[in-house]
């Protein structure tokens, strides 16, 4: 069995549909003006970005935090970046390798916390 790294992703509403039509196996492509895909290292800094800004900025008014494990080896090809506090550690996944990355994922991309605003 593959070691595994768990992250987790803040979304918004239309972002989890699409996930959810995936049957929860994979992220969504990127838009043309999205060319970074950023899964979090800590649900912490995750519940941060669905609390206070998709809940409040987002059209629909509402933020998820989704948690889900990926393959080290196929991490270990990428470096963490922190942009901000210690807390805010995140992968910068490019938007080409989007694919590769949903087939790295071992299991089903959970939906850990729901936040209205």
């Amino acid at each position: 069995m593959s070691e595994t790294i768990t992250l987790f992703r803040p979304t918004g509403k239309n972002e989890l549909a699409l996930i959810e039509a995936s049957d929860f196996t994979a992220f969504p492509p990127r838009l043309p003006e999205q060319p970074i895909f950023y899964p979090v290292l800590n649900e912490e800094y995750a519940t941060q970005i669905a609390r206070d800004w998709n809940a409040k900025y987002n059209a629909d008014k509402v933020g998820y935090v989704t948690k889900f494990a990926v393959r080290k080896d196929f991490l270990d090809n990428y470096e963490t970046k922190i942009v901000g506090g210690a807390t805010h550690e995140e992968y910068w996944i490019l938007a080409e390798d989007l694919e590769e990355f949903n087939r790295n994922i071992i299991g089903k991309i959970e939906v850990i916390a729901e936040f209205a605003g």
